[in-house]
């Protein structure tokens, strides 16, 4: 069970899960210039298309986007997305301090959760040159993206911890939501993440601090 020693400041966990865009990895250019063409294309809003795609697979916002299409097409049209999102990777670097935190998680029990394919995240750990957890819960491995808890409950058992065991690190309100409902406690990465209903929070990931012992993590957020 996560526990919060307010004396070191430190909270102490199993292990940590993290979700990759706009907690370890900055692609925003790359996303929304891409789905600012797509909503361009099919003569909706971008802003409002940018305000539902965050932190969710493509289908899935392509349906609440364009209801009553049928999901081949949706499906059909949000591979033909993530291909292009794998190769277009100028502008996409780590979020400060991400590379330095992930290598402290070494021999800690820690997975990667993100809407993205297997090639997507590999593409973007790569160009943002941090290194990809030994355990990814990726799109290929859930039936429901975040909101819905599922990829954190099942990187929880991939781990072979219980749910409250767990420490997330997210950014977005689809993510920190899916945390919340999966009985996780939240670090929140990001200037709107309080907001969203983090349990903490933090600018970036720069001093962050890891110490491992015993039967778990102490993770000690910079003030």
């Amino acid at each position: 069970m996560i526990e919060h020693d307010r004396r070191g400041g430190a909270i102490r966990a199993r292990g940590v899960l993290l979700d990759m865009d706009g907690t370890l990895v900055d692609s925003t250019a790359v996303v929304e210039r891409l789905w600012a063409e797509w909503a361009t294309a099919h003569g909706l809003d971008p802003a409002g298309v940018l305000a539902v795609i965050h932190g969710r697979q493509s289908h899935e916002s392509m349906r609440d986007l364009l209801p009553g299409r049928p999901d081949e097409e949706n499906l059909a049209e949000s591979r033909a997305l993530l291909a292009r999102e794998t190769v277009t990777l100028e502008g996409v670097r780590e979020i400060a301090g991400a590379g330095a935190f992930v290598a402290a998680l070494e021999g800690v029990p820690h997975a990667l959760v993100t809407s993205a394919t297997v090639p997507l995240a590999t593409a973007r750990m790569d160009a943002a040159g941090v290194r990809m957890p030994p355990v990814a819960i990726t799109a290929e491995r859930v039936s429901r993206s975040k909101p819905d808890p599922e990829g954190f409950l099942v990187a929880a058992d991939a781990l072979g911890l219980a749910p409250e065991d767990c420490l997330v690190f997210e950014d977005s309100g689809a993510g920190i939501d899916a945390a919340r409902r999966a009985g996780m406690r939240v670090v929140g990465v990001g200037s709107g993440a309080a907001a969203r209903g983090a349990d903490w929070t933090v600018a970036d990931l720069r001093g962050v601090r890891v110490d491992a012992g015993g039967h778990g993590v102490a993770i000690t957020l910079p003030r």
